[in-house]
């Protein structure tokens, strides 16, 4: 069993997840066969480095990292913040007033061993302690939508071929459950 610290991200990180985004981003885009969005990943690597930044610059105020580390070691993150551009574009702004949890992220060396579900379980718990009792996620990545499916049933909303022909974008709505 991994023995995973689950904490805040500190400025000395910085270096560390943005080789972190990085990696896994590539990883994913090569596995979802869309290696070669070169243009898109860069895209999605850069808007990853932007919400640490907000993080940190806001003390997780505006948007609100988790990591979680092995030995030291970043293997995986989860935040969340205002729903995205995307997010509201494709609702219609029906999810504008919830959080978006995203940015779940799992090193590829530490993916199917638990540590995504520590991540959401650590991130549940944040959001209980702040009230919070409803957030969306949405996933463009078939493989994501998968496991999102499994844990959050069907999605709210399902745009047919987003991403090009046979490319889905799925965004879920959850709810919070508060335990007192």
């Amino acid at each position: 069993m991994l023995d995973v610290e689950i904490r805040r991200p500190r400025t000395e990180d910085i270096n560390e997840l943005h080789h972190f985004f990085r990696t896994v981003i590539i990883d994913t885009f090569n596995k979802e066969g869309i290696g070669d969005e070169l243009e898109d990943l860069e895209a999605e690597i850069e808007s990853k480095k932007a919400y640490l930044a907000r993080d940190l610059t806001s003390n997780g105020e505006d948007r609100f990292f988790l990591l979680a580390l092995e030995r030291g070691r970043i293997i995986g993150t989860i935040e969340y913040g205002a729903a995205s551009d995307l997010i509201c574009k494709c609702t219609d702004n029906a999810l504008k007033e919830l959080c978006e949890v995203g940015t779940v992220f799992v090193h590829p060396d530490y993916q199917r061993l638990g540590i995504g579900n520590l991540l959401l379980e650590n991130m549940y718990q944040t959001l209980q302690n702040n009230r919070i009792s409803e957030f969306c996620l949405d996933s463009g990545y078939a493989s994501a939508q998968k496991i999102w499916e499994k844990k959050f049933g069907e999605p709210a909303y399902l745009l047919e071929d987003y991403w090009g022909e046979g490319y889905h974008h799925m965004i879920w709505r959850v709810k919070v459950d508060f335990n007192d």
